[in-house]
């Protein structure tokens, strides 16, 4: 199977996202590092690159799987805010920093 990612031009993503309360549960995205533990999530969208470092980060997170429509779930946190947060996309886990989390865009299941 063949994919192709072209991140020169990332969707374009509102940031930060708006928060609405009254939106039904199954609407509520927000970035990953933000996401409850252990509910399924889909991913949306790559927030825009900010510099080289982000358009970076992003094309490796495309690599490794993190592409729109992906399911996503975040099974574990580290202790220090900011710290590591463990991530399964579809069949595998990934530790990934925060700031690396926040790029990406989630649709969660329920409301966060």
């Amino acid at each position: 199977m063949d994919v192709t990612v072209s991140l020169s031009t990332p969707q374009a993503v509102s940031w930060p996202l708006p928060v609405d309360d009254d939106l039904a549960p199954a609407d509520r995205v927000s970035a990953l590092h933000q996401g409850p533990l252990h509910t399924p999530g889909v991913l949306q969208a790559f927030a825009p690159a900010r510099d080289d470092d982000s358009r970076k980060t992003l094309r490796r997170m495309a690599e490794i799987g993190f592409l729109p429509g992906e399911s996503v779930r975040v099974v574990s946190r580290g202790w220090l805010r900011g710290g590591p947060i463990a991530v399964r996309v579809g069949q595998s886990t990934f530790a990934l920093r925060a700031h690396e989390a926040a790029l990406l865009q989630v649709r969660w299941a329920v409301k966060v």
